[in-house]
């Protein structure tokens, strides 16, 4: 498949898609074949030691954090090449992690040829009631894979981090509110 028919099958731009490419990050194998033209290896994805299902999510708050937003992505796809999966959906999307307000994450789960979500870090698919994305998940057979578990390992923790959050959230507006908490639960401990 032409490497332009791929990237508007997933709903992307094909300048992103050749972006990708050219940066080697792109989640399906490619080659390219011409000077104008670059075939996705579709057969490669779908081998027999491949999952099939498999949709990539990244997301920064902010648009100054664009350059994260690469850097999530490019984990995501080379943990999906190495391993051999099939990827079947990339989002990635600039926007407050506060609010369901998100329309590339809210496509990707709603996509019923994605199986399993992947993302770096917990937060990236939601700062709130995450388990509740993976409790639904699970009950229609799909799961959530979280690349970056080692963020928070106490629930207890966790939820002191999803409580500050909120509030700082309407004490000093969604963008902030998430350092404002780590901030907070850093003096907590050191004081």
């Amino acid at each position: 498949m032409n490497l332009t028919e791929w990237a508007r099958a997933q709903r992307m731009s094909p300048h992103t898609a050749y972006r990708w490419f050219r940066n080697g990050t792109l989640p399906v194998p490619a080659q390219r074949v011409g000077p104008r033209t670059i075939l996705v290896d579709i057969d490669a994805a779908t081998a027999p030691g491949a999952i099939g299902g498999l949709g990539l999510y990244a997301r920064v708050s902010s648009h100054d954090q664009n350059n994260d937003l690469e850097r999530q992505f490019a984990r995501l796809s080379q943990w999906a090449a190495k391993a051999g999966h099939h990827v079947v959906r990339v989002e990635a999307e600039t926007a407050s992690g506060m609010n369901g307000a998100r329309s590339k994450a809210t496509r990707l789960l709603a996509d019923p040829a994605v199986t399993t979500v992947v993302v770096e870090h917990r937060d990236r698919l939601g700062l709130l009631n995450v388990e509740l994305v993976e409790a639904a998940l699970s009950a229609h057979g799909r799961r959530l894979v979280v690349l970056d578990e080692g963020e928070v390992e106490d629930d207890l923790v966790r939820d002191m981090v999803e409580v500050l959050t909120s509030f700082c959230a309407r004490l000093y507006g969604r963008r902030s509110a998430k350092n404002r908490a780590r901030k907070a639960l850093e003096a907590a401990e050191h004081g």
